[in-house]
């Protein structure tokens, strides 16, 4: 047992150094797109959010967008039904906005996933006029310099789609809110200055030209996850997503911890139909990492009972954990750089990013082993079955 733990826990330490390396690789990115003009390039653009819900701060999220410090941009709220308890919230911003705003009734939809068939429509339903298509969630807020910051990579023809990601904070706090928020921060740190990004639905730009000429629409036919799918579609026709962290939305959302197994456990289901790579590495990464550290724990355990040395399994274990949270560290003074609005409430929960990191690829593991057998998913009040990449049943 000794022997297994010391090969992992030597590969696990080299691989939280690996990580470690590019936690300060990916804080000296923000750095430089930080110090870095955005550009000029600010084409005619329609803005797409799809709306369910009178969610928690939805007012304020609602007005961030339509409030934008962009010269020409229309906004389309969407909705697949009109009685939504959102629409009193919708109506208001559309009254308030200073750009031209619009509801879309998307209706219901047919063997595909409802916010995906809001989009589809919606897109279906814009002029000729607009350039560039752009896409957010309603429960993110973005800073007023977002939609220029997104849009300018577009800049390069050759360019598929510029995207960023959510820094999920606690809103009114709790111990599964913030074990959710450290959860959700792994995933903004795989994306970076590399040629392996993803769409995330939240916060993307396309060229309307790009959309088109892929068929992301005809893509998104039958499935349930948009971002997937649209990342799919641009690297089948070898156009690249560039990352832009200075995009990096703050999404505040509280959870239990049975809302925080289904909200997970429905993103990991998600990729693995949709990603199977990304999701088979990710499964060995953290199951790895997992036991590990339970072997680890295993050998203290039967070095105790039988009086043998301690210190060197603990001085492993501790190294596995402490590159772990040292990774975290890094993750949330990046994520505050980028976010200086919101630097008291991040440095608040410093501790959930940073001690909470050795723990989080528990949660993991046990995402990825739910997915390996899940083929229903629960999302906004509708279950779906995941029947392929391509084929979606609604329940």
């Amino acid at each position: 047992m000794q022997q297994a733990f010391y090969i992992l826990g030597t590969v696990q330490v080299l691989a939280g150094l690996w990580a470690l390396v590019q936690g300060f690789q990916w804080l000296a990115m923000v750095r430089r797109r930080l110090a870095r003009h955005p550009g000029f390039y600010a084409p005619r653009l329609a803005l797409i959010c799809p709306c369910k819900g009178n969610e928690a701060g939805l007012d304020t999220n609602l007005a961030a967008l339509a409030s934008q410090d962009y010269s020409s941009y229309e906004i389309f709220f969407v909705l697949a039904r009109a009685d939504d308890p959102s629409r009193n919230v919708i109506e208001g911003a559309l009254k308030a906005s200073k750009v031209p705003a619009h509801l879309v009734i998307a209706g219901k939809p047919d063997a595909c996933g409802e916010k995906v068939n809001n989009l589809r429509v919606a897109v279906e339903q814009l002029g000729p006029d607009f350039d560039v298509l752009a896409f957010a969630d309603s429960d993110a807020r973005p800073g007023r310099q977002w939609l220029t910051h997104l849009v300018a990579p577009l800049a390069d023809p050759r360019l598929g789609a510029s995207t960023t990601f959510r820094w999920t904070m606690p809103d009114r706090g709790g111990f599964w809110s913030a074990f959710g928020a450290a959860w959700d921060g792994c995933i903004a740190t795989m994306l970076g200055e590399h040629s392996h990004n993803f769409c995330w639905g939240g916060g993307v730009a396309i060229r309307r030209i790009v959309f088109d000429q892929t068929r992301i629409a005809a893509h998104w036919a039958g499935v349930v996850s948009d971002d997937w799918v649209m990342t799919r579609a641009l690297r089948d026709a070898n156009r690249s997503i560039t990352f832009v962290p200075e995009c990096l939305v703050p999404t505040l959302r509280d959870a239990n911890l049975s809302g925080l197994i289904e909200f997970t456990n429905r993103q990991i289901a998600i990729t693995r139909v949709y990603a199977r790579n990304t999701w088979a590495l990710g499964a060995a990464s953290h199951l790895v990492y997992c036991l590990t550290c339970l072997l680890g724990i295993a050998a203290l355990a039967s070095a105790w009972s039988n009086s043998e040395s301690l210190p060197p399994i603990a001085l492993v274990l501790f190294l596995v954990t402490l590159l772990a949270a040292a990774k975290g560290v890094l993750r949330w003074q990046a994520a505050a750089e980028l976010l200086p609005a919101w630097k008291q409430k991040m440095v608040a929960y410093a501790w959930a990013w940073t001690l909470l990191a050795p723990l989080v690829p528990f949660l993991y593991a046990i995402n990825f082993i739910s997915s390996a057998f899940r083929h229903r998913i629960k999302w906004r009040g509708i279950t779906y079955e995941l029947v392929s990449a391509t084929r979606t049943r609604i329940l």
